[in-house]
């Protein structure tokens, strides 16, 4: 873990080199915030990066989405997730379905990314197999627009999550 107050006084490049991957391989939400230092919290932190990724155009906000990758998917399957994302999705028991369970989430991977043009995206923490099939199957029945801002929500959450786990206010 790094102390807040220790990444409040890193170089630019560190600040952005060490929070890159808290939006999932979208550095550009660090680097617009790192000129906002000091942050008071974890939580002020939080806030900021989510209120860069609204402010985003709708182009980069797509990206980001696009950017994260699918739950129980193929990624995870061959070990090319990063390592928040595999170890996420391992705290839901996504890494331990049988096949069938694994050919449900990629069915349902498909039904998703052919209705919203992007991949479903759902903080995992908390959750496990059957409560994400159930969200899966709930939200399939959002228009885009919806399903959109529900997926920014969730980014959010899971930056959250990523921060609370990387971060400190210890010195």
């Amino acid at each position: 873990m790094i102390a807040l107050s220790r990444l409040n006084e890193f170089s630019d490049a560190e600040f952005v080199a060490c929070l890159k991957d808290i939006f999932e391989h979208s550095p550009w939400v660090a680097e617009r915030v790192a000129a906002l230092r000091p942050f008071k919290s974890v939580r002020s932190l939080q806030v900021a990066m989510v209120h860069a990724v609204e402010e985003a155009s709708q182009r980069e906000q797509i990206d980001l989405i696009c950017a994260h990758p699918d739950l129980a998917g193929k990624a995870a399957r061959a070990g090319g997730l990063t390592d928040s994302s595999t170890s996420e999705q391992a705290g839901a028991g996504l890494d331990s379905l049988s096949d069938d369970e694994y050919s449900e989430f990629h069915t349902l991977n498909d039904r998703y990314k052919a209705k919203f043009g992007f991949p479903y995206i759902l903080a995992v923490k908390g959750h496990d197999k059957h409560s994400i099939l159930k969200s899966f199957s709930t939200r399939l029945e959002n228009d885009v627009e919806r399903e959109q801002i529900e997926a920014l929500k969730q980014i959010g959450k899971i930056a959250r999550f990523r921060l609370e786990a990387l971060l400190t206010h210890e010195e």
